[in-house]
C-alpha cells in the first residue's frame, strides 16, 4: 500500500507548502519510514472522503470532523502556532465584519447575514454557534447563513457586501495577511471566539503503532531543529503536542450546549 500524505488545512500559499514537505519527508524516512512509500498529494475530492482512505499516513484535519465523523483515525498530535490569536496547542477564530461595524459586537449582528465556510467546520460554524445560541431568540439569531466553501470565499462575501459576519480562523487570517492583504482591506476583527485545541493531525486507523511513533519524532524534529525554522515560520509553525481525543471533547461540549438552547444551525 503506497501511503499518502497531505496538508490541505492552511494550504495558502503552495510554495511554503511544498517547503515544509521537502523538511519532513528526510525526516521520516530517518525514523524509518521508506522513501519509495510516501506520496504526497493535494487532496481534489471531498476531504472528509480523503482524510478516511486506509492508505494516509498524514494529513491534517479540523477539530469537529475528528470529533463527529473521523472515529476510526488515530490522532498524531496537532502543531503550535505563533499567529495572533494561538496560545500554545490551540487557537481562535476572529470574528470578521467590515471597517464600517468596527464598533460593533457580535450581539449587534441579531437580524443579520453570515457566511461560514462550510457546516462541518469549527471554526467558521461549531464555535459560532455556540457563541450566538445565548443570544438567540427562538433557535434564531441570524436572518440567514450562507455557505462559501472557504475562509478566503467568506472574507469575498463580506467585501461583496453579500453577508455581514463571519467567523474566519486566526492562522487563515494570519496567512492571508501575508500573503493576500488586498482581501482584507475594508475588513476588522470584531471579537474572537474562546480557545479550542489546535488542528489535528491525524493517520489512519491501519497505522501501525511503529509507525505512528516515527510520525511523532519526525514532527517533533522539524519543529525542533533550527535547520527547519524558516520552514516552520513561513507557516506560522513553533512547536508540536501530542494530544489526545479527550482534549477535543470541548468541541463537542458546544454543540451540545448550543442544543440545549435550541439552536441547532446558524
Amino acid at each position: 500500500m503506497i501511503n499518502t500524505m497531505s496538508l490541505p488545512m492552511y494550504d495558502v500559499y503552495r510554495p511554503d507548502t511544498q517547503a515544509l514537505w521537502s523538511a519532513l519527508l528526510p525526516l521520516l524516512v530517518e525514523e524509518g519510514l521508506a522513501a519509495e512509500r510516501l506520496s504526497i498529494v493535494w487532496p481534489q475530492e471531498e476531504q472528509l472522503s480523503h482524510w478516511q482512505k486506509e492508505e494516509v499516513l498524514l494529513s491534517q484535519t479540523c477539530g469537529y470532523p475528528l470529533v463527529t465523523f473521523l472515529t476510526e483515525v488515530q490522532l498524531v498530535g496537532c502543531f503550535q502556532y505563533s499567529a495572533p490569536g494561538c496560545e500554545n496547542a490551540s487557537y481562535r477564530s476572529f470574528l470578521i465584519a467590515r471597517e464600517e461595524d468596527a464598533n460593533k459586537t457580535l450581539a449587534d449582528f441579531r437580524g443579520r447575514r453570515v457566511v461560514c465556510n462550510s457546516p462541518d467546520s469549527q471554526s467558521g460554524y461549531n464555535v459560532l454557534r455556540s457563541m450566538i445560541a445565548p443570544l438567540a431568540q427562538e433557535g434564531a439569531f441570524f436572518a440567514g447563513a450562507t455557505f462559501s466553501g472557504s475562509h478566503r470565499n467568506s472574507l469575498l462575501a463580506l467585501t461583496g457586501r453579500s453577508a455581514d459576519i463571519a467567523a474566519i480562523d486566526c492562522i487563515t487570517w494570519a496567512l492571508l495577511a501575508r500573503h493576500e492583504p488586498h482581501l482584507l482591506r475594508g475588513l476588522a476583527v470584531i471579537g474572537q471566539s474562546p480557545p479550542a485545541p489546535g488542528l489535528p493531525l491525524i493517520t489512519s486507523s491501519k497505522t501501525s503503532p511503529a509507525s505512528l511513533a516515527a510520525l511523532r519524532r519526525a514532527l517533533e524534529r522539524l519543529v525542533g531543529d533550527k535547520a527547519y525554522r524558516t520552514q516552520c515560520e513561513a507557516l506560522f509553525i513553533c512547536g508540536f503536542s501530542e494530544l489526545a481525543r479527550e482534549d477535543y471533547s470541548v468541541i463537542v461540549q458546544w454543540q451540545e450546549q448550543a442544543c440545549d438552547l435550541g439552536v441547532t444551525c446558524l
